[in-house]
This record gives structure tokens, C-alpha cells and sequence, in this order.
């Protein structure tokens, strides 16, 4: 068992799940050096914002932010929330990623992790039925008005 999980479990005898979801990730080291900060999280941990804010830590040579950011900043949220929703009776595993840059981001990002009651019935019963699937999930980094796709991973 990971270090992560056995205080979450320890914590979560006192604090609210999405409390623990969002400053877990904000404070633990592999997340914070993504410069990405979780902004909310929903009670029942089916909603989840971040924000990519463009700072010193991240800017590249081209003064946009750098593309690792962007991408490690998105990346184990759908894993860890699924992980969450769906509880210990099943393996959640990341095994693949794609990041599309779609245009230099010269200011802070946005991103929204989604999952729905109908999306996770369905993945509970094709587990069921085959066992074993694989999912695919796409998140875009957004400006704040969400006019302007950055990058899909």
C-alpha cells in the first residue's frame, strides 16, 4: 500500500474525502512540481477543477508554459478520481497518455475532470462482462473563459 493511500485512509476518519482529494494532490510533492493546482472538487468526488497558473517555475524558452507541465498536471487526476468513485474492488491503471498542443499557453489554464453516474454504471458493467477495459478519457486545458483550447491530453 502506498504511503498516499495509507493517509488518506488514516485521514479520512476526520475530513471529507474532496478535502482530502484536493490538498492531498495540492501538498504532495509528484503534483506540486507540475506547478497545477486543484481548485475544486466536488463532495462526491465526480467533479474536479485545476488550475495551471503560468509562473517562473514552468515558462520555457519561448516564454509559454512548458509542455511537461501541462501534461503532469492532467495526467493522474482521471486515475486517482476513478480510483476513488469506484472504490478497492477494482484496478484502475493508467496505461497510456497523448498530449496534443494545440497553441503556445502565454496565461493560466484550466481544466475539468468529469465523471458521470451513467459513465460509471457503464464502466462497472462492461467490467463485469469482459472483465477487463479500457477507457478513454479527454481533458482540455482551457483558458479562464473557456474560449481557447491549449492542449488535450
Amino acid at each position: 500500500m502506498s504511503i498516499y493511500k495509507t493517509l488518506g485512509e488514516f485521514s479520512a476518519r476526520f475530513l471529507p474525502r474532496n478535502f482530502l482529494f484536493k490538498y492531498g494532490f495540492n501538498w504532495s510533492p509528484m503534483y506540486r512540481r507540475s506547478t497545477g493546482r486543484i481548485t475544486e472538487v466536488s463532495e462526491d468526488l465526480m467533479r474536479i477543477q485545476i488550475k495551471l497558473p503560468i509562473t517562473y517555475r514552468n515558462r520555457n524558452y519561448a516564454n509559454s508554459i512548458f509542455g511537461g507541465s501541462l501534461f503532469s498536471a492532467v495526467d493522474p487526476i482521471p486515475m486517482i478520481q476513478l480510483l476513488y468513485l469506484l472504490g478497492d474492488d477494482y484496478i484502475v491503471w493508467d496505461k497510456s497518455a497523448e498530449v496534443f498542443f494545440k497553441r503556445p499557453a502565454k496565461e493560466n489554464l484550466y481544466a475539468e475532470f468529469i465523471y458521470s453516474p451513467e459513465e460509471l454504471d457503464t464502466i462497472k458493467n462492461r467490467v463485469k462482462e469482459e472483465q477487463e477495459i479500457e477507457i478513454v478519457k479527454v481533458t482540455q486545458l482551457m483558458d479562464k473563459g473557456q474560449n481557447k483550447v491549449f492542449c488535450e491530453v
